[in-house]
């Protein structure tokens, strides 16, 4: 058995949230090439794992267990807009991450050089540097691309608001023809 998977962490702060969904609202009505995240898909990515094992899974948890030992409780301050790869030829829109990176950073840190040194082979081997943010759409075309670069000048310092850190999540991804569904598989206090 396998399951395709990721770690994540989730905007607590409802204020934000509301605040993100209705930017990503605005993006929605004007009339882009876009599919949107659903409203409970909306999180940053700590980790994304692939398609991994049992074994591995049991593993990852034991990798979660650790993250408290050397990372409290912080806020992040969720603020901007962009694209990957870039804002002239998007594939993915999303929403910035100012304050908090830094302990972002040090628990993928810890969790890439825990699935080294556990050899957790079956986990996705990421060719990015990680760049913490928030997916709010996947661009399926270039139509009306300039309708979004006037989006991104109007948006792209658009402060959302913070959220504190508390949980740190284990995620299953299962994706439909309608877009992926995501089950908290298991979860840890910060």
């Amino acid at each position: 058995m396998s399951m395709r998977a990721f770690i994540a962490i989730e905007i607590e702060n409802r204020d934000t949230l509301i605040n993100i969904i209705k930017i990503r609202n605005t993006l929605k009505d004007l009339g882009l090439d876009i599919k949107p995240v659903e409203d409970e898909n909306i999180h940053i990515t700590i980790r994304f794992l692939g398609e991994v094992s049992n074994n591995t899974v049991e593993e990852i948890k034991k990798i979660l267990l650790s993250i408290p030992t050397f990372v409290k409780s912080f806020p992040v301050t969720i603020k901007g807009i962009g694209a990957f790869p870039n804002v002239m030829h998007p594939r993915v829109i999303w929403v910035g991450i100012t304050d908090g990176v830094d302990k972002l950073s040090s628990i993928r840190n810890f969790i890439d050089k825990e699935i080294v040194k556990m050899k957790l082979n079956d986990v996705y081997k990421d060719q990015h540097e990680f760049s913490p943010h928030i997916t709010i759409a996947r661009v399926k075309s270039l139509r009306n691309m300039e309708k979004f670069r006037k989006f991104y000048s109007e948006y792209q310092d658009y402060l959302f608001g913070t959220s504190p850190v508390t949980l740190i999540k284990l995620k299953q991804s299962v994706l439909t023809p309608q877009g992926p569904i995501y089950k908290d598989i298991f979860y840890i206090k910060i």
